[in-house]
């Protein structure tokens, strides 16, 4: 996971949407959905983070795949499940491979979706 950044979870959203919506449009489509990836990855580690941080103050040296199995001590199960996939599936999405295709618009959206209602169950 990330270190405590001074992004807002809330202006990462924003720039995935951003991003989704082209007004961002010095980058290529793929771009754009990489970025929008990496930015919904970001926010969800930054509420991955705080949640531990409450329950189990120091945790920030702990890997990000640890705090991902943490979590399920501290959320409900379910909860904990969706975002460790979630997780995964944002950072395929946001790496480049020569021999794949990025991630699809329709895809992208739908994370964020994803991304969305978790923060809301993380943070409440």
């Amino acid at each position: 996971m990330t270190a405590p950044s001074p992004a807002s979870v809330e202006a990462l959203l924003l720039t995935a949407d951003r991003l989704l919506d082209g007004e961002l449009a010095d980058s290529t489509t793929a771009g754009r959905h990489r970025g929008a990836c990496l930015a919904l990855r970001t926010a969800l580690e930054i509420c991955v983070d705080r949640v531990l941080e409450a329950a189990t103050p120091g945790l920030s040296r702990t890997t990000g795949r640890a705090k991902l199995l943490l979590l399920h001590s501290v959320a409900p199960p379910e909860t904990a499940r969706r975002a460790k996939a979630l997780w995964a599936q944002l950072s395929l999405g946001c790496h480049y491979h020569l021999y794949e295709l990025g991630p699809t618009y329709d895809q992208v959206r739908v994370w964020r979706t994803e991304a969305d209602d978790l923060v809301r169950e993380l943070i409440h």
